[in-house]
């Protein structure tokens, strides 16, 4: 077989039974086990508010990643703006490895700059503003040490201000801002940009042969992922 990475972002998988749940269980026994290595580039999980609640919510994923990981498939994750509290305990025990955000790759004699695609938001002030305080290390370390439920009922609430705020945003606020977007080209080197967190997948050839590679968010009827080979690049579903 053609010796391909795949990438996916923003699965948002529930804690409950959940058809997202069941594809990624297929995606892991399936196509994830040929490939070279897998990045997922934030949101793979609707909420993350710990470590220590997430891996005993999500055993059964972090236990296909481990398997995956023993295979030899190289995994690489990316915090998203729903799960940017997973830590060291999830990487080490899924056998995932961190990345920052963003991260620059080299791959198939290609340089690619890797974000799940929040930091490129720039007009949506208000985001960038909750985005600076959430990833503020003593707001992380004083979230950690809450119980289990107050943890829980501020991830809720954050979540339907989340969804609440989108309904009275302009659309072109919530994509990328196209200064930002050449900011990461020019201090990364690369040519290729591959990110997710917009759910407007795509693929935009921009001026000097540059590309930005939009992730599909996984719906019911998409639970999507991108296969790079030496080739090209195929979008395929589970």
């Amino acid at each position: 077989m053609t010796p391909r990475t795949l990438f996916l972002s923003d699965l948002h998988l529930p804690p409950g039974p959940s058809p997202f749940r069941e594809g990624f269980r297929r995606f892991l026994e399936g196509p994830a086990r040929d490939a070279e290595a897998v990045y997922i580039l934030g949101d793979l999980f609707q909420y993350w508010i710990g470590d220590d609640l997430g891996m005993q919510e999500y055993a059964a994923e972090v236990a296909l990643l481990a398997t995956l990981s023993q295979q030899g498939v190289k995994l690489y994750f990316q915090r998203g703006n729903r799960d940017f509290l997973i830590g060291e305990d999830f990487c080490a025990l899924s056998g995932m490895e961190l990345l920052r955000d963003p991260a620059v790759i080299e791959l198939y004699g290609s340089i690619i700059v890797l974000s799940h695609g929040d930091l490129l938001c720039t007009d949506d002030i208000g985001y960038q503003r909750w985005r600076r305080f959430a990833h503020n290390p003593t707001a992380q370390r004083i979230f950690r040490a809450m119980p289990r439920v107050w943890r829980e009922r501020i991830a809720q609430r954050v979540r339907q201000r989340s969804n609440t705020g989108k309904r009275y945003k302009p659309e072109d606020i919530m994509d990328v801002n196209a200064t930002a977007v050449e900011a990461f080209f020019k201090l990364s080197g690369a040519h290729q940009l591959i990110h997710g967190h917009t759910h407007r997948p795509a693929q935009h050839d921009l001026a000097e042969g540059m590309q930005r590679i939009v992730l599909a968010d996984w719906r019911p009827e998409r639970m999507e992922y991108l296969a790079m080979t030496r080739e090209g690049m195929f979008r395929l579903t589970v």
